[in-house]
Formats: structure tokens, C-alpha cells, sequence
């Protein structure tokens, strides 16, 4: 017998107020314009499950350093709840990088199904999917409204309580896609920030208009108010007046109180160039990528080059050389990742053809122009493929195989 529907805190303060919470199983979409502070509200929604120790599945293409910084802004330790297994941040990509030999509703659809796939994979009680605007660009409003539809239902019938955020729209056509999504929602939060508020002086927090309105249930109604950005409290209603930093935060009994963003301890980012990823920000990409092959079957490709350290010894090339001629090769919807000795390229499209082609052009980048010289440099330089199959879960299979492997057997690839 299934249980009593339950209404829980969101953490968004006019919600609770008004409404008590939201409905477990419920779907809410959350619309605003840039810099209203959609992403705030929807890190008070994840930082509230993690408090009710439940799980929050956190899809972001925002990287999770700026995450973090976001969080720490007002008083959220997101790593803390991160290595407790509360938050799950998943990195998303934009589905432009991506699509180009398929029809762009085909590719989109592709898209919203897999977010039942990554769902089903980590069981959480919560989605926050920040943002949704880039992947609803449907020419067919039916075939949208039968998919957002679908996945909806689904994940709902698993009592998950799902956030979606959305631009808000100001053509017409981007109106009618979002109105096309209202019909699944339980109810539609929107933040409207004037270019000019009323009454707003010199150094006041900045805010706009938060406005509640249900779909089904909910039957206290629709309901606006005046909202504010204040520091360590985030998004709220109730405007605080002359009290302090450590008055305002929130309190978190387990986790560690942040006084300046010089607190936070943030993943090391060594590489400028934006092909280049951290390695906790490649694996968030790279199981997208396995959940994606999984529910629709798009191959992809993981190359691993090692530089033999012969050839480091005797100056004939270095690791950022190789690196340089590495990002020269490959094309901006391809991610690249240094793990100690080795440089992963990862190819969205997991055709031989795609990792011939770059192959060829790291040849023809790399700092040598004498044909004696480059040969005996090639014959230094291994790689190593992965392809997916039923043994990759997750990126760490892809890792561990990686790591695993034998390079020796792959130093002819060059020649092939």
C-alpha cells in the first residue's frame, strides 16, 4: 500500500510559509530571468533534503567549484554534504556541444530520458535540475509535452520531489515551451526582478517579486511577495535589518561555518584553457556519458596518452608540450584531463574514425619537424582506448581500466 502523500520543507521560505512545504512526489518548475537567484533558491531546496538527511541529485552545468562558492555564500557547506552522500552533483553539458548527425528533438529527447536513467541509477529523494532552458528547445510542443510528461510520471511514482529551473522566456515561441511544461507541473515558482525596484537605496541586498502558484493541490492558493538576497541567508522574504553575519547563518550542527570564501576548500585548477577539466569535474561529464550510452545506447571514447619519461629525461618533449598539442587536436565539444602521467582525451562520438583523426592531427602538433626525430618520438608516446560495454558503470570502470592497462601493447597505434 502506498503511503500518505507527504508535504515537506522546501527551504524556500514563501513555500513553507504559505504552502507548508512541497508535495513528496511533486514537480515544480522554478522560472526567472539571469541573476534573479534561481540557483541560490535551488541550493536552500537541495541544502533543506540534505538536512532531513535525505538525498538530493543535483544536475548542474555550472562547474562545482562555482558551486561551492555559491553555496559558501550563503553559509552551505557543499562539500561537507557531498562526502556524506547527501548532495550528488551531476555535470551536465549542453546538448549543443553535442548534437550534429541527428535531429535536434531526436537528440533532445535523448536528453530528458536520460535524466530517468541517472535518477534510477542513484535513488535520491530530491532532483534540483539547474537549468532545463537549453534542453527543451523542442520544434514539436506535442512530442515535448509527451516526453517532460513521461519523465515526470516516472520518477514521481518513485515519491522523488523534482525542481526545475527554466529561464524566463520572452519570445513567444520560448513562452509556449514553457507553458508546455506547466501542464505536468504540481505548481510554478517565479522570480521577477524589476530593473528598478521600488524603494531599494544604496547598498540594500537586491531581490525582486516571488510569486507561488499551484496546479493541483495546494488549495491555500497563488501568493506573491516582495523577496531579497541577503548573505548567509540566501533567498528570502523576511527581510533581516542590523544583525550579524554569524546571527544570519544558518545553522548546520555537523558542518563548518564559513567567515570568507578564503575558507572553502575548492578542487585545484591548474589548467587555463577551458578544454581542459579538473578530475572531478571530468568524471561528473564522463558518467553523463556512461548514463547516456545506457539508456541510448551513443557510443563515446576515452583516449589515454603516457609520455615515456625517456623522452622527458632527454628533452626530447615534455608533458606540457604533449598536453599543448593535445588541446591544438581536439575540438571544442571534446574534454581533456591530466591524471598524473597520463593526458584523457574524452570523444563524445566513439567512432574509430573520430580517434583516428585526432590522432593524426597530435602528429602533426607536436614540436618536432624532422622525420627521424618524430618517428623515435612516437615510438614514446602510448595510447590506450576505452570504449564502453557492459563492464563501464561509471567513469571510475573507466578509470580503473585505464589505470589497469598495460601500455606496451598500444605503443604502435601511431603507425596503424
Amino acid at each position: 500500500m502506498k503511503r500518505k502523500i507527504q508535504i515537506l520543507p522546501s527551504g524556500i521560505s514563501l513555500v513553507d510559509k504559505k504552502w507548508g512545504g512541497l508535495y513528496r512526489g511533486g514537480t515544480y518548475l522554478l522560472i526567472g530571468p539571469r541573476k534573479s537567484g534561481r540557483t541560490l533558491m535551488a541550493l536552500q531546496y537541495a541544502l533543506e533534503c540534505a538536512k532531513q538527511k535525505e538525498v538530493c541529485l543535483f544536475f548542474t552545468s555550472i562547474r562545482p567549484k562555482d558551486l561551492m562558492i555559491m553555496a559558501a555564500s550563503i553559509d552551505f557547506d557543499l562539500q561537507y554534504y557531498m562526502n556524506k552522500n547527501l548532495i550528488i552533483v551531476i555535470r551536465v553539458a549542453p546538448p549543443t556541444e553535442l548534437y550534429n548527425d541527428i535531429s535536434r528533438d531526436d537528440f533532445l529527447v535523448e536528453y530528458l530520458n536520460d535524466i530517468v536513467t541517472v535518477v534510477d541509477q542513484h535513488r535520491p529523494n530530491k532532483i534540483v535540475f539547474d537549468e532545463l532552458t537549453q534542453f527543451i528547445g523542442f520544434s514539436n510542443l506535442e512530442r515535448l509535452n509527451q516526453v517532460f510528461r513521461q519523465t515526470t510520471e516516472i520518477i514521481e511514482e518513485s515519491d522523488i520531489t523534482s525542481l526545475y529551473i527554466l529561464g524566463q522566456p520572452a519570445a513567444p515561441s520560448s513562452r509556449a515551451l514553457v507553458e508546455t511544461l506547466s501542464l505536468s507541473a504540481t505548481g510554478i515558482i517565479t522570480l521577477d526582478k524589476p530593473d528598478d525596484m521600488e524603494g531599494k537605496s544604496r547598498g540594500e541586498t537586491e531581490g525582486g517579486f516571488i510569486t507561488i502558484t499551484p496546479n493541483v493541490g495546494h488549495t491555500e492558493g497563488k501568493f506573491t511577495a516582495q523577496y531579497f538576497i541577503e548573505p548567509y541567508r540566501g533567498i528570502t522574504t523576511e527581510k533581516t535589518v542590523g544583525l550579524s553575519a554569524n546571527t544570519l547563518a544558518t545553522p548546520l550542527q555537523e558542518s563548518k561555518k564559513y567567515t570568507s570564501l578564503s575558507d572553502i576548500e575548492i578542487p585545484d585548477e591548474k589548467y587555463a584553457a577551458s578544454s581542459f577539466y579538473s578530475e572531478e569535474d571530468f568524471k561528473l561529464i564522463l558518467n553523463n556519458q556512461v548514463a547516456l550510452y545506457k539508456s541510448t545506447g551513443q557510443s563515446f571514447s576515452v583516449i589515454s596518452f603516457k609520455l615515456d619519461d625517456i623522452v622527458v629525461k632527454k628533452n626530447l618533449l615534455t608533458m606540457n608540450q604533449l598536453q599543448n598539442a593535445i588541446r591544438l587536436s581536439t575540438d571544442k565539444k571534446d574534454k581533456i584531463c591530466v591524471v598524473k602521467d597520463k593526458v584523457l582525451v574524452l570523444l563524445t562520438r566513439g567512432e574509430q574514425k573520430s580517434t583516428n583523426n585526432l590522432i593524426s592531427r597530435i602528429k602533426s602538433n607536436l614540436p618536432v619537424t624532422n622525420e627521424t626525430d618524430m618517428k623515435n618520438l612516437l615510438q614514446h608516446i602510448s595510447v590506450f582506448a576505452v570504449h564502453p560495454d557492459d563492464t563501464i558503470e561509471s567513469a571510475e570502470d573507466v578509470f580503473n581500466k585505464i589505470s589497469n592497462e598495460s601500455f606496451e601493447t598500444n605503443k604502435k597505434i601511431f603507425f596503424q
